[in-house]
């Protein structure tokens, strides 16, 4: 649907479903949301798009969400092919949406959105050399913010995202960033595991060489998003603009590592402690820079990272550190392209006194993510194995039907999933929008969430400054 707007806009089918946090825990309880849950009484402004998990938010429809999208940024293949994207979803053929969007582009783009405050969340996915800057300006504004991580890339984000959370309190907003990896499945069940003494008896210290939580996962440049390769912008080649990889997708694994193995407590900087960091660069040539981002050259900005004829871009990197005591270790490489049949893949592991809950997602998982359950004392099997069972059976099961424990080798078991429960990182978009929707209408965020927030950007970016030493 196209809606003619003068003075600039622009009218093209769209929607963007944001959300948004900022701690209000110390707001009176009796204090009411400005939102009550009504049909589209949530109003996006989508900031700057950039990144195409912008689009992925609006792949649904929300009832509390109204179907106008305002729109601001400049000018450019950004916000076209967001356009393009959000396009897709309205014309295609199975369920597809009806998102209204109103566009504004010019240089301006965020001072007009401040101007004229059209919706009441912003939602940011995109060029993270400035996404900081947009998330303070937006909280300064009275505006909740739904931001797609990272939220912060180096120290010096981090200390303008603190102050945007105190904005964001001071002007009773919600400021929320987009943990898509608690709604995977097996991650749920590998946190539920661990949380059942009689199973997992209790998290290990760990040591630096063999932690109490790993989390590894492997990313790839090219792929395929909603059925189409993706097409990737120059800058996101740029680690001043994008960010690297120690403080990108590690957002994700540090989340999950907060929330699996200290679920729902609060969390401070204080309980971090760096142990080490490393990183190193992906080399794309020329050819492979064509194909995933249309262009016909590497562009100017990035020739400081060209080294004879090929780029060179800090995408990877790996570091250990301690929190609340408990060893941890977080890794993330990025290749080219998945081999045939593949994808995106993710490897951890939850280290118990009475066994490991180990997800793995390599060949011999047929590339799907799988939960292993081994057991590690050598006494006591009989007693573990029905404890075991009883918990899949009765206390998981009672929330997920269907799932069954399955006996590989001694000590060694499965836990198969229902295909229903696998519905995959662009479906997760929705259910994390649906989640932030209800703290919307609650009028504030679990307690825990904003110190471990900040707890979870302030180990990305030191991690990322003890690398670089």
């Amino acid at each position: 649907m196209t809606r003619p707007i003068s003075n600039g806009l622009l009218a093209v089918a769209v929607l963007l479903s944001a959300c948004s946090g900022g701690s209000k825990q110390d707001q009176p309880e009796e204090k009411q949301s400005m939102f009550t849950g009504a049909k589209n009484e949530v109003k996006l402004m989508t900031l700057d798009p950039g990144h195409f998990h912008a689009a992925l938010v609006q792949k649904t429809m929300y009832d509390q969400i109204d179907p106008t999208v305002y729109i601001y940024a400049p000018e450019g293949e950004d916000v076209q092919d967001h356009l393009n994207r959000i396009e897709g979803f309205n014309t295609r053929a199975d369920n597809p949406t009806s998102w209204v969007s109103e566009v504004y582009t010019g240089d301006d783009y965020l001072e007009k959105m401040l101007a004229e405050k059209p919706g009441n969340v912003m939602m940011v996915s995109g060029n993270n050399a400035k996404k900081t800057e947009y998330i303070k300006a937006a909280a300064a504004a009275g505006i909740n913010i739904f931001a797609d991580k990272p939220m912060a890339i180096n120290t010096a984000d981090f200390a303008l995202l603190e102050e945007s959370f105190k904005a964001a309190e001071a002007n009773d907003v919600l400021l929320y960033d987009i943990m898509t990896e608690r709604y995977e499945i097996t991650t749920i069940i590998q946190r539920e595991l661990s949380m059942i003494p009689e199973v997992f008896g209790q998290l290990k210290d760990g040591t630096a060489e063999e932690p109490s939580i790993t989390k590894e996962s492997v990313h790839h440049i090219f792929k395929y998003v909603a059925g189409n390769p993706l097409k990737r912008p120059d800058w996101f080649f740029d680690t001043e603009q994008q960010g690297e990889g120690m403080v990108d997708v590690t957002t994700h694994l540090v989340d999950m590592i907060q929330w699996e193995a200290f679920p729902e407590q609060v969390l401070q900087k204080s309980d971090v402690e760096m142990v080490s960091a490393s990183r190193w660069t992906t080399e794309l040539s020329l050819d492979q820079f064509q194909k995933v981002t249309q262009k016909d050259a590497f562009p100017d900005f990035l020739q400081k990272d060209v080294v004879d004829g090929k780029l060179q871009v800090y995408t990877n990197g790996e570091f250990t550190y301690k929190l609340k005591g408990k060893y941890a270790k977080v890794s993330v490489i990025w290749d080219f392209q998945a081999p045939e049949g593949a994808g995106d893949t993710h490897y951890s592991i939850m280290r118990g006194s009475l066994c490991d809950v180990i997800i793995k997602q390599g060949e011999a998982e047929n590339y799907k993510p799988t939960v292993y359950v081994r057991a590690t004392a050598d006494e006591g099997q009989e007693s573990f194995e029905g404890n075991l069972q009883q918990a899949v059976s009765e206390e998981l099961a009672s929330q997920y039907p269907g799932l069954e424990l399955v006996k590989l080798e001694d000590k060694l078991w499965t836990i198969n999933i229902p295909e229903e429960y696998k519905v995959g990182h662009e479906a997760h978009f929705a259910q994390v929008t649906e989640k932030y929707l209800d703290f919307l209408t609650q009028g504030q965020l679990p307690e825990w969430e904003v110190p471990n927030m900040i707890t979870k950007y302030y180990t990305t970016t030191q991690a990322l400054e003890m690398a670089k030493k």
